[in-house]
């Protein structure tokens, strides 16, 4: 589990990293993953800002997550694969790994950057930790990466596809079945109740000419996504 600081306070890198269990015996290129430009321009002795680290780290981020996400969801289609991934290495997405574990604390900024917000600015918390990515990677390789990233991944990529589930089962439940060699669902409105201005509607989703679901809506096609959501509940997809 992440462990977060105990305080607002500010700690060093190092301390930061020991807090994490990160393997990192090289203090200069932690402290480098750490430093925003605007640290530098105000601190000649520090030699490098992070933006390097940063490039490498979205690489590697990348890598990670799409390696991760084929082998978690080993059904998923290559669609699905690409918008879980793009949707895990957003600014936002990234920016939410790094509150979590306080790196806004452990952040070198310059006096104004550190004045006007920098350390909960979404852009360079997103920058940052991916600074820390790439000198995890440069420090220990992929596997340490693998170790700091899995457990965000596992929360965030349920949170993800829940959401995605709830919100377009007909499209999952399409996939769900051509994955499987299946004909495409189709949809039947079997009844419809009440007066017209309150109808509510009864509809079957059938795949292979079966009934996997059924559902009701006051429209047709909010019946057809009930339908759907009961036959991935039934196929136990969610």
């Amino acid at each position: 589990m992440v462990k977060k600081a105990t305080n607002s306070s500010e700690e060093t890198p190092q301390e930061f990293a020991n807090r994490l269990g990160l393997p990192f015996k090289d203090s200069l290129m932690l402290d480098r993953a750490m430093t925003h430009r605007s640290f530098l321009n105000e601190h000649p002795e520090a030699l490098e800002d992070n933006e390097r680290l940063e490039f490498l780290g979205d690489a590697v981020l990348d890598f990670l997550v799409a390696a991760w996400l084929y082998n978690r969801y080993p059904e998923m289609p290559e669609g699905d694969l690409t918008r879980m991934r793009s949707a895990l290495v957003h600014t936002e997405q990234l920016a939410d790994f790094a509150r979590m574990i306080d790196l806004g604390n452990v952040m070198r900024l310059g006096k104004g950057e550190n004045q006007n917000g920098g350390r909960n600015r979404s852009a360079l918390l997103c920058d940052t930790f991916e600074a820390l990515v790439g000198a995890l990677y440069l420090e220990s390789g992929m596997e340490s990466v693998k170790k700091f990233m899995v457990g965000f991944l596992e929360t965030s990529a349920n949170e993800i596809l829940q959401n995605y589930q709830i919100e377009d089962p007909k499209s999952l439940l399409q996939e769900w079945a051509q994955a499987r060699g299946l004909h495409a669902p189709t949809y039947r409105t079997k009844s419809s109740s009440g007066p017209e201005h309150e109808k509510i509607f009864f509809v079957d989703v059938i795949i292979e000419g079966s009934i996997y679901g059924s559902g009701k809506g006051r429209s047709k096609q909010s019946a057809a996504k009930a339908a759907a959501r009961e036959a991935l509940e039934h196929s136990g997809v969610i």
